[in-house]
C-alpha cells in the first residue's frame, strides 16, 4: 500500500536517492523547497514541490495534513563564517519546528537523517557502533570549528527527535557514513573521485573510512520508515577501507594511476592551515581543507553497518559499482570538463 511522505533535503544528494527509492515503490512524494533550492536532482519527477519556511510551525503543520511519514535529509556541512549558526538553524531549530509540526497533523513517524560524526569509531577488526558516541570530542572535532559544530547540532538534532517519542512522534536516526553514488550536485564525497578523473591525485591520506553505495543508503531510509525500531539509531555503512584502498578502486574506474605515497602529516597540518584562509572565500569549495576534517582522513575511523543489516535488510552494492555511478552521472551533467 503506498504512502503519503514528506522529504526534506530532496534537492541534495541523499535525499535525491531516497526521493528516488520512494518514488520507484510507488508513494505519493512531497519535497520541502526553498525558492532558492536548485531544482536539477527534482526535474522531471512526479513529485509535489511544497514552499515551505522549515522554521513556521503553522505553516509546516497545515502541509503536512495527511502526510504518513516524514524523512528529514535537510542538513549541511558549512565551514563559511555565520555557519555555526547555520548549522544549528537547519540541524535544530528547524528539526524542533518540523516536529512540533507533525503532532499537530497527527504524523506517525519521522525518520531523521543524521551522520555518522555522531557515532564512534574504531579499527578494522573492532569498528564503532551506535551505541557508541565519540568518546574525545575535542581530540577528535577540535574545541571549535565548522566540524565541532556539526557534531554538536547533528547530535542535538538526535537528542531533540528522540525527545518527542514520549509525546506521540515514532522517531528513527539513521547515521550514513561516506555515501558514493549519483546526484552528488555539490559535490560532496564525490570530489576526490572528480579529482582523480580530471587529473590524478599523487597521494592518499592515512586513515580510512567506512563506504556506502548511495542507492543502499536510500533504501535503508525507506526501511528505517517501514521497520525501524522507535528511538533507535542505525549506522549505514558497508566497506571500512582505508583512503588507499577506496583511492585504488577509484583509479581503476576512472583510469588513472592510484596514488603510491602517503600524505605527509606536516604537508597536512600546512594544507589544513591553508584551508582556514581558503574557506572564508570559497566556503563550500575548500570545505575538504579544514584541518579537522584533514585530521579525520588520518586516522582510521572504521564503523560496522550490521545492525543496519540485520534490522533493515540494508543491500550491499560492490563499492566499485557505487564509484561508477558517481562517476556515470558527474560525465552526464558536465562536471568532468
Amino acid at each position: 500500500m503506498s504512502a503519503r511522505v514528506l522529504v526534506t533535503g530532496g534537492t541534495g544528494f541523499v535525499g535525491a536517492n531516497v526521493v528516488r527509492h520512494l518514488l520507484g515503490r510507488g508513494d505519493e512524494v512531497l519535497c520541502a523547497v526553498r525558492e532558492s533550492s536548485p531544482t536539477l536532482c527534482l526535474e522531471g519527477l512526479d513529485v509535489e514541490k511544497v514552499y515551505l519556511d522549515l522554521f513556521d510551525v503553522d505553516s509546516l503543520s497545515g502541509a503536512l495534513k495527511g502526510v504518513d511519514g516524514i524523512y528529514h535529509c535537510a542538513g549541511t556541512f558549512d565551514p563559511g563564517p555565520g555557519g555555526a549558526e547555520r548549522m544549528q538553524a537547519i540541524h535544530v531549530d528547524a528539526t524542533r519546528a518540523l516536529c512540533e509540526a507533525s503532532l499537530r497533523a497527527e504524523v506517525r513517524r519521522l525518520v531523521l537523517c543524521s551522520s555518522s560524526v555522531t557515532v564512534g569509531f574504531g579499527s578494522k577488526s573492532q569498528p564503532g557502533h551506535e551505541a557508541l558516541d565519540v568518546a574525545d570530542l575535542s581530540a577528535v572535532y577540535g574545541e571549535k570549528g565548522a566540524l565541532r559544530a556539526y557534531h554538536d547540532t547533528k547530535k542535538a538534532s538526535e537528542e531533540l527527535v528522540f525527545s518527542f517519542i514520549e509525546r506521540g512522534l515514532e522517531t528513527v536516526v539513521v547515521n550514513p557514513d561516506y555515501v558514493i553514488g549519483a546526484w552528488d550536485i555539490k559535490p560532496t564525497s564525490g570530489a576526490m573521485i572528480l579529482q582523480m578523473k580530471k587529473r590524478g591525485i599523487p597521494l592518499y591520506p592515512r586513515g580510512g573510512k567506512c563506504f556506502i553505495d548511495a542507492d543502499d543508503c536510500a533504501a535503508a531510509h525507506l526501511a528505517a520508515m517501514d521497520k525501524g525500531q522507535v528511538g533507535e539509531r542505525y549506522l549505514l555503512g558497508n566497506d571500512n577501507l582505508s583512503y588507499q584502498e577506496f583511492m585504488g578502486l577509484v583509479a581503476e574506474v576512472v583510469g588513472r594511476k592510484a596514488p603510491r605515497l602517503p600524505l605527509p602529516k606536516t604537508l597536512t597540518w600546512g594544507v589544513g592551515q591553508a584551508g582556514k584562509l581558503l574557506t572564508r572565500f570559497r566556503p563550500h569549495g575548500a570545505a575538504g581543507l579544514d584541518p579537522w576534517v584533514l585530521h579525520s582522513m588520518s586516522q582510521e575511523r572504521y564503523r560496522s553497518g550490521e545492525k543496519a543489516r540485520q534490522d533493515l535488510g540494508m543491500p550491499h552494492t560492490p563499492l566499485k559499482e557505487s564509484i561508477a555511478k558517481a562517476l556515470s552521472w558527474f560525465q552526464e551533467h558536465g562536471y568532468c570538463e
